[in-house]
């Protein structure tokens, strides 16, 4: 069974940073896409960010773009979301997510297949 444990979340001023991270317990987890999703109280879960297996190729939703940073150690099974410049609106439950194999990584969830139990972000003004 693979297990998608999220970590690093808290509560920030706006401006603040915070990083988060998503361990992976899977050996083959250097081959799959990865991606964060969040979800707002009262919102659907909308997707952040993702990044390719080997990390060569990211994409992020245009409200994060330029203030948070996706990356992975595939040597740790680790993928993080590194989040500067906070915003009251990124207040959230921040969920990491597997692509599904043979797919390319997306920004939809219907192409994941496995997600974390998600970490509380919340950015106060």
């Amino acid at each position: 069974q693979v297990q998608l444990v999220e970590s690093g979340g808290g509560s920030v001023q706006a401006g603040h940073s915070l990083r988060l991270s998503c361990t992976v317990s899977e050996r083959s987890f250097g081959v799959y896409g990865m991606g964060w999703f969040r979800q707002a109280p009262g919102k659907e879960r909308e997707f952040v960010a993702s990044i390719t297996w080997a990390g060569s190729s990211t994409n992020y939703a245009g409200s994060v773009k330029g203030r948070f940073t996706i990356s992975r150690d595939n040597s740790k099974n680790t993928v993080y979301l590194q989040m500067n410049s906070l915003k009251p609106e990124d207040t959230a439950v921040y969920y990491c997510a597997r692509s599904k194999a043979g797919r390319p990584v997306g920004t939809l969830e219907n192409g994941y297949d496995y997600w974390g139990q998600g970490t509380q972000v919340t950015v106060s003004s």
